[in-house]
């Protein structure tokens, strides 16, 4: 029984670790990117915000990566939008921009938005994201195929 409440224990703080460990991260020159297109839930604060502190974290924890970070992202565009209905309960937005690392190259980036499918339902969406040359382990095949 113990060792139950234990493991219970230690899985709800590893949940909730990484989300008090993480320092807000703020998108780079929120102003640069929302005069380039439309307003569109690809270029909304909260999702570049996400992708930024995601790919903080892919950088630091997946082996042979180079050590930099996301400074703006630039030429935001919604690729494909596929609204919610009964045969698809959840809205999918597949997004593409470049993004500027901060070792001073740009890569492409695609993205996919899921309404409604954040931490347990409730916490907003969930965000995938793949940037060309980052996906070591081919979580989205070969050149981020699966998210284009």
């Amino acid at each position: 029984m113990i060792r139950a409440a234990t493991s219970a224990l230690l899985a709800i703080a590893g949940i909730c670790a990484p989300l008090l460990m993480q320092p807000a991260v703020q998108a780079a020159d929120l102003s640069s990117y929302a005069e380039e297109s439309r307003s569109t839930v690809c270029n909304t604060a909260s999702v570049l915000n996400r992708i930024t502190s995601k790919f903080a974290h892919q950088v630091r924890n997946v082996p042979d990566l180079p050590q930099v970070a996301i400074s703006d992202f630039h030429r935001i565009h919604l690729r494909r939008s596929e609204p919610a209905s009964e045969r698809w309960p959840i809205a999918r937005h597949y997004c593409g921009a470049k993004v500027t690392l901060s070792d001073g190259y740009d890569r492409d980036i695609w993205y996919l938005i899921e309404e409604g499918q954040g931490y347990a339902s409730i916490a907003g969406d969930n965000v995938e994201f793949c940037v060309s040359g980052f996906d070591r382990w081919l979580v989205y095949n070969a050149s981020c195929r699966v998210l284009k």
